[in-house]
This record gives C-alpha cells, structure tokens and sequence, in this order.
C-alpha cells in the first residue's frame, strides 16, 4: 500500500502495478490529461508534473518526467500537475497568467510541462537569474513558439516581489498531512502480479536483496523505466532505494566525499561542484533538471552504459565503490567494477552502498570535456576526464578516462604509461595522444563514427595541454606583477 497527496487530497492504493507510470496513472486512472505523453523517454518534458517532500519546515518541489516516474516512489510525497495550479477562485495561477500575457503557448501539447517547470522554480529560486531558467527549461522542448516568449515569462515571475499562491498559504497545513504519512518502515506495492519494496534502511534493504536476488534495484528510474516506456517489459520484482535514508547522505573530511549511491545528482551537484568545478560544468549538462532530480549516482555507475558521464569523471579521480551484500562489505575502484557490455562485477544480491571521491592535492589538474550533438539534454558521443599531477614540470601521476570509446567505461593505461615520469610538453603530448590511438576501438552508431570518436578523443588530450599551459601562463604572469 501506498499513501501519498495529490494536490491537497490524500490518495491511498492498495492493488496498483507498480510498473505503473505516474504519467499513466493520472491520464489513466484519474482522468487528469493535462500532463501529456510526448517521447516516453524523458527527452521532451511534456509530461512533467512536481512532486513535492518536507525539507525542514518547508516543502521542497522539484520536476520530474512522469513518464520515467513510477507510482511506487510516490509514497510520503505530494504530486502536482498544471490542474492543480489553478486558484480555488478559477483564477489562474501566476506561471499560467505569465505564459497567457507573454504568448508563451501555441499548439499548447508542451505548454503543461513547462509551467511545471517554471512553477518549481518559482518556488525553488524565486529570484532566478538567467542561468537558472535556462537550467530549469532545458528538459521542455517546444516545436512552435522558439523559446523567447516563455523565458520572458520565467523571467517576468521571477521578478515578481513575493510570490504568494496557495501552496504557500496553504504550507502548513500540507505539510501536516505528509506528517500522517508514516515513512519510516517498510512499504509494499502490489498489483498485477507485480512488487515493489520499498525499504528505508541499508540494513533492511541488504536483507531483501538477499531474501529477493532476482529483484531489480530501482533508484531514479531514469534507465530502468525504459524496460518498461520504450521495451513493454514487466518488471516482476523491484527494490526502491529512494526512501533509503542513510543511502542518501553525503559525508566530507579533508581527504574525500563519501555520497551515498541513493543521493540525487541534483542534491550532489553543490560538493561535487566546489571540490571539482569541472565537473559541476559536466552535471550542469548532465541530461536535464528533470533526470538529475530523480537520477542517481550509483544508478549511473550500476546500469553500466558504456556512454554514462559519471565513471569515466570517477575512474580519473580514482574513486571506490563500497559494495554490499547482506552483512558483509567490500571496496572496489571502480575501473575494476566495469568486466563488459553491461557486465559488472556486481554479485548476487551485492548493491553499491555508496561512492568514494579523493579530494584533489597538490600539482594536480583535472579537466572533462563532453562531446554530444546538442549543449543541454544530450547523451555523450565522447566523455573524457583527464587528471594529472605534475611536480617540477614532470608528469608524476596520470589517469585519462574515456566513455563512448569501448563497450565499458575504461581508462586509458597506453597513453598514461606513454605521459608517466615524462616532461609536461608538447612532444610528450604528441607520443601520448599516438599512444591514446591504439587504447580504444570504437564503433560507429547514430552518435558518432569511430573515426570521428578516435580523432576526438586524441585531440582533447592535446586541448587539455594547451589549456593547461594557458593557465599556467596565467599563473607565472600573475606572480611575477
């Protein structure tokens, strides 16, 4: 059984698939059609509805895709779709006026899913700032009206002083009906022959996998509800690890983040930014707002695409997964964890617990570029991640990773070997990136050809070095004014 609210009524299910999306849910089952069915692969944004969660004593909304959304992960929290915006009075709501007044809206199919963007980020950022609402409707994508008249209604709300609706009048008493919600033991979802778990601790969530191995473990769902959007699989048996308190935390001392496998992308995005900027940039194009609220970090490691972001970006920080199963614990780097196409060396009823990123030291320069067909929402073509350490001018430890160029994410030994306890310069480069040519095979798909990627992949070892002497350029020419 699950209880969560939509809008303010408190809705209860007991007997509901929980391969069920929540897009399906309310066109199917409720009748709300306001949230439409666009790609079904969470690319275009038409479906997006806000799900809303206690975050101290307020409520916290974010977007997500609801045809990516399955109903199980609703427990405990508020859904929303663009017929809850509307005022008790008729009135429409600000988002909705803005878009009215600034001819925001043509065919109207995606007309929904913006305003639920911009409603969130209303309420997340109500003075937001250029950047914020292009990252916010990045993850909407409109065939009519060109953009222009819905970022000037972003922007016109957000210049609005004090946005007042009745989600904020109404704040207190929302937030006292989630509190009768209970969501610290262990919730069930049955229906169609179908299970979801959904347990709130580590512990309770080690002793399922054993107790279940063939379930599947679902995080954000974000690669798993494809199974079902795009492959019409039925996922008998499910694990969410969503509810997973301590699997969602993120801890930092002077040596290293440890991040929770069950911790947002979004929700990592402020740590990973400050400690590696680089890869605050690479999050920022990392899909869309809508996947990196849902989407995890051990998600992305543990679906094992050969074209993830994040383990090439980890491989080069030399970072560990702690990997658990049942009672016992062990640590892998995370190179070793990648065996084939989408094999790992994951065990049976094993899950990651979380990830383990070194802090960077001394003389060390990290760098990741990301080739992909478009800026924002795209999947990478090449994603390589580039760290060295150089002392004296010298090349004293290297770690170059590259996805999109093998059927795992994988690091480059022949090139790192041709760059170790050599001169950081540009012959040494030139024998590095010959070097780099024979690490990978690549092949040809809708993304990319292997030559584009082999020819790609050896000249950002050379953009890196150039950009690397630019700063240290830079830096000379700075000490000695």
């Amino acid at each position: 059984m699950i209880k969560f609210l939509l809008n303010q009524e408190m809705r209860e299910e007991t007997d509901l698939s929980p391969n069920m999306t929540v897009l399906n849910y309310l066109r199917e089952h409720l009748g709300k059609n306001g949230t439409k069915e666009g790609c079904g692969s969470g690319d275009c944004g038409a479906c997006t509805v806000v799900l809303g969660e206690r975050e101290g004593d307020h409520i916290r909304y974010r977007t997500v895709n609801s045809c990516l959304t399955f109903v199980s992960t609703l427990h405990g929290k508020q859904l929303l779709t663009v017929e809850d915006l509307k005022s008790t009075d008729g009135s429409l709501h600000p988002v909705q006026q803005a878009m009215v007044d600034f001819h925001g809206s043509q065919c109207g199919f995606c007309t929904p899913g913006f305003i639920m963007s911009m409603f969130a980020l209303s309420k997340n950022k109500p003075t937001a700032q250029k950047h914020d609402i292009f990252e916010a409707l990045a993850g909407n994508l409109c065939r009519c009206t060109g953009y222009r008249p819905i970022v000037d209604a972003a922007k016109a709300i957000a210049e609005q002083p004090q946005l007042v609706d009745q989600f904020s009048r109404y704040e207190t008493e929302i937030l006292a009906k989630l509190d009768q919600i209970e969501t610290d033991a262990l919730v069930t979802l049955n229906g169609n022959g179908n299970v979801c778990f959904s347990p709130v601790s580590s512990d309770e969530l080690a002793g399922l996998l054993v107790e279940h191995p063939d379930a599947q473990l679902l995080a954000g769902g974000t690669d798993l509800a494809l199974q079902v959007t795009q492959f019409y699989r039925e996922l008998p048996k499910m694990i969410y690890v969503g509810n997973v308190a301590d699997m969602k935390q993120l801890t930092e001392d002077e040596q290293q983040l440890e991040i929770g496998a069950a911790r947002s992308l979004n929700d990592s995005y402020d740590a990973l930014s400050r400690v590696f900027p680089d890869m605050g940039e690479l999050l920022e194009r990392f899909a869309s707002l809508q996947i990196r609220n849902q989407g995890t970090l051990g998600g992305n490691i543990g679906n094992a695409s050969p074209i993830g972001d994040a383990p090439p970006v980890l491989m080069a920080l030399n970072a560990r997964l702690v990997l658990r199963k049942g009672d016992m614990r062990r640590e892998l780097p995370i190179e070793d964890y990648f065996l084939d196409y989408k094999k790992t060396a994951q065990q049976s009823s094993e899950f990651i617990e979380k990830i383990i990123v070194p802090k960077p030291t001394a003389n060390q320069c990290f760098k990741v570029y990301k080739l992909s067909k478009r800026l924002d929402d795209d999947i990478s073509a090449v994603c390589g991640a580039f760290n060295l350490t150089i002392t004296n001018d010298v090349i004293t430890e290297a770690r170059i990773a590259f996805g999109g160029m093998a059927g795992v994410p994988k690091r480059a030994n022949a090139c790192e070997q041709a760059l170790l306890n050599q001169p950081w310069t540009k012959v040494t480069v030139k024998v590095a990136m010959d070097a780099l040519s024979g690490d990978f095979e690549p092949l040809t798909d809708f993304r990319a050809s292997k030559e584009y990627r082999s020819k790609t992949a050896t000249n950002l070892l050379y953009k890196f070095f150039l950009e690397q002497q630019s700063l240290q350029l830079e830096t000379r020419v700075t000490s000695y004014v």
